[in-house]
């Protein structure tokens, strides 16, 4: 499970640090500048990455530094999620994609990795 789930990490910071404008695109944003391309590589790349490490690391690992990834991953996942639901709820109705679509891979990825935790 850490494993898969570090792959969707990996995937989206590799794509957020070659193509930043791509990956910001389906939630209407502009990266026209060198800081807004900064910041979706800095965000969502390298933090990705990051994180894909981190999984990759303690699924080989094993015991408390198995334990303390999953909670982590799987709370910070959670709490993307939340976040998109409260955005939901005080902003309105999007569609399904890109919104929702991200909130159900990032409820799964939390189900998934809090339950090797």
């Amino acid at each position: 499970m850490l494993c898969l789930v570090g792959v969707l990490f990996a995937g989206m910071g590799l794509y957020a640090l070659a193509a930043p404008a791509a990956l910001a695109r389906p939630f209407g944003l502009t990266v026209a500048t060198a800081v807004s391309r900064s910041e979706i590589r800095a965000v969502y790349g390298g933090f990705g990455v990051a994180v894909a490490g981190v999984l990759f690391w303690s699924a080989f690992g094993g015991g408390e530094l198995r334990a303390g990834a999953a909670l982590t991953v799987g709370f910070a996942l959670a709490g993307m999620a939340g976040g998109r639901v409260i955005s939901g709820l005080i902003d309105g109705r999007t569609r399904f994609y890109p919104n929702w679509f991200y909130c159900s891979i990032e409820l799964v990825g939390a189900v998934l990795v809090l339950a090797v935790a």
